[in-house]
């Protein structure tokens, strides 16, 4: 036991040095062979988080993520869990302190009913398909990985160029990249949340 145990050091190492706070963020990341897939993070600290994924790499992995309301982090896979894993989070003093204000500020916000910017939250739509009407004209069946106020991330067997503007049901929007399965697409103007759901899967 003494030895496994041993195994466990360097994370219960990192639990002692950065407090974990428990967060529902979701976000993507990216496996070292390109693969993208949609996550959750579950618990996090400036040093490391868990998310449930997908897509599960192998220990020691390196992992790039885009994570709502935190952005761009990267770091390796250090163990697996349930219908996930747990990674570090590679970052400087600078930013592991702006990380944790991030964190203290997600962990307090329904605590303290702070004002929530929405911008970037996501949702899967009840009905996940919708047209998309392309710069020519042509018409063609997708579906809806998942929506917010400013975008949303489209798996398509056809992706149109990057930059070129397209409508998602009523809602104009541009490519802005490519997705393993897809392409995420930004509105060019944010969406009500009222009607958004209606909007972009209007045929």
């Amino acid at each position: 036991m003494a030895l496994a145990n041993k195994k466990f050091l360097p994370a219960a190492e990192e639990r002692r040095r950065f407090q974990r706070v428990k967060v529902h963020l979701l976000g993507r990341y990216m496996l070292p062979d390109r693969r993208e897939f949609p996550c959750q993070v579950i618990n996090m600290s400036p040093g490391g988080l868990a998310l449930l994924a997908p897509g599960i790499g192998n220990v020691g992995d390196r992992v790039v993520a885009y994570l709502d309301h935190i952005g761009r982090v990267e770091g390796k896979i250090t163990r697996i869990i349930d219908n996930g894993f747990a990674m570090t989070v590679g970052a400087t003093p600078r930013k592991r302190d702006k990380l944790a204000a991030q964190l203290t500020w997600l962990a307090n916000r329904d605590i303290l009913n702070l004002p929530e910017d929405r911008r970037h939250d996501r949702i899967v739509p009840r009905n996940p398909i919708a047209v998309l009407t392309l710069e020519d004209g042509t018409k063609m069946t997708c579906r809806i990985i998942d929506l917010s106020l400013s975008g949303a991330a489209i798996a398509a067997e056809n992706r149109p160029p990057v930059k070129s503007i397209v409508l998602l049901g009523r809602v104009q929007g541009r490519v802005v990249r490519n997705l393993e399965d897809g392409f995420a697409l930004e509105f060019m103007h944010e969406q009500p949340i009222e009607t958004l759901e209606e909007s972009v899967t209007a045929r």
